[in-house]
């Protein structure tokens, strides 16, 4: 038995009511980022390797599927995440001066997948301002990222704020190897308390007790008092603390519907992060709908240290699952025959908008998609339209 029509694990085709919502989205999404202002690009799906990798991390490298070019014999990778590409972009292409908004939506290949019943190729959409190091930028792309997830019809939202200053404050001074600290900083956004304790065992006492403090700093309010007690008293954490207020207070004002709260031990995500970070979750979603946050050292690679925050809605695919389904598209349904007059009828119709589908001989009985609320019928020597 032949299995040339299986593909591989957590791979999936996606058929046609599924398509059309996704594609509804897409467009959605990005008309909203035009409507901020940002500006559509379209990075390529494979590049240097080197150039896709450069500043972001172990994690993005384990995720990357890899591949030798042809051509020059260098090794090539398949996109997994779209923002380095973004900020290369920025940097060599656009090279601007002043404040660039960019956004894009394309597919992103993992070689494992985020879960169970994850794929391995998710549809990304992500929007980036660079050149301006401002909390203004931050809060413009958590409004955007809160009203794509409004306007797809996604209930219940819940943004959780965090700070990697904060982590990156408390682990200072710690002599752990890289290892041993990607470790630490996973059992931390698991909050593993065991594997913390055991992993901070070798740290000074002031860098073990911030890192089980950090264990519980996670809820309301009341988190950002509690973490000016409980941590260190150093400049980078007591400035994300005030951050982390004034983007609250910002946010309760603009979107006071959406649940807010703080998860000061979460570095989920990539390493890149620099400042403020944010994940954007919603009812009937476990995971993170959207990730995103300051990551103004992935320049650098670059040659460009440029101020730079983002977001990433981390699946449109996964997105298009948990939101009601659209009302389907009304369409006029037409005969097939060589009349003229029928045929530019039909034409007529279809630049005006309309959906017009064709019955073929010999198909009268079948049904599809589309919702055929009309008919192009022959009435007194002229095709109308009329309703079924």
């Amino acid at each position: 038995m032949s299995s040339a029509w299986l593909l591989p694990e957590h791979i999936a085709d996606v058929l046609p009511a599924e398509a059309r919502r996704i594609e509804e989205l897409r467009r959605q999404w990005l008309d909203l980022a035009r409507g901020y202002g940002f500006e559509l690009v379209m990075p390529p799906l494979l590049e240097h390797l080197d150039s896709l990798l450069s500043g972001t991390g172990r994690e993005l490298d384990l995720k990357t599927f890899k591949l030798v070019d042809q051509l020059s014999g260098r090794t090539l990778g398949l996109r997994a995440d779209t923002t380095p590409q973004a900020a290369r972009i920025d940097a060599h292409l656009l090279n601007r001066q002043g404040v660039t908004r960019l956004c894009y939506c394309g597919p992103v290949l993992h070689t494992r997948p985020a879960g169970l019943y994850a794929t391995r190729e998710p549809l990304q959409f992500g929007a980036e301002i660079f050149g301006h190091a401002g909390l203004e930028a931050e809060l413009e792309v958590q409004e955007l990222a809160l009203d794509g997830l409004k306007a797809a019809g996604v209930p219940h939202l819940t943004i959780d704020l965090g700070d990697a200053r904060i982590v990156r404050s408390v682990l200072a001074g710690a002599l752990l190897d890289s290892e041993a600290l990607t470790e630490l900083v996973a059992a931390l956004t698991a909050k593993d308390g065991s594997a913390v304790r055991a992993l901070a065992a070798r740290c000074p006492a002031e860098t073990r007790e911030g890192l089980v403090a950090l264990l519980d700093l996670y809820g309301g309010d009341e988190v950002l008092a509690q973490a000016r007690s409980l941590l260190p008293t150093r400049g980078p954490i007591q400035a994300a603390l005030d951050d982390l207020a004034w983007l609250a207070r910002h946010l309760r004002r603009s979107n006071p519907e959406v649940q807010l709260g703080f998860d000061l031990s979460d570095m989920g995500g990539y390493a890149y992060y620099s400042g403020v970070r944010f994940a954007i979750y919603g009812a009937g979603s476990a995971d993170a709908l959207v990730r995103g946050g300051r990551y103004d050292e992935i320049g650098a690679v670059f040659g460009r240290n440029r101020p730079a925050v983002g977001f990433s809605v981390i699946d449109l695919k996964n997105l298009a699952a948990l939101v009601p389904a659209g009302r389907v598209r009304a369409a006029v349904r037409a005969p097939w025959a060589e009349d003229d007059a029928l045929r530019a009828a039909i034409r007529q119709l279809r630049q005006q908008g309309e959906t017009v589908v064709c019955v073929l001989p010999g198909h009268e009985q079948e049904t599809q998609e589309f919702d055929c609320d009309r008919v192009l019928s022959l009435v007194d020597g002229r095709w109308q339209v009329r309703a079924l």
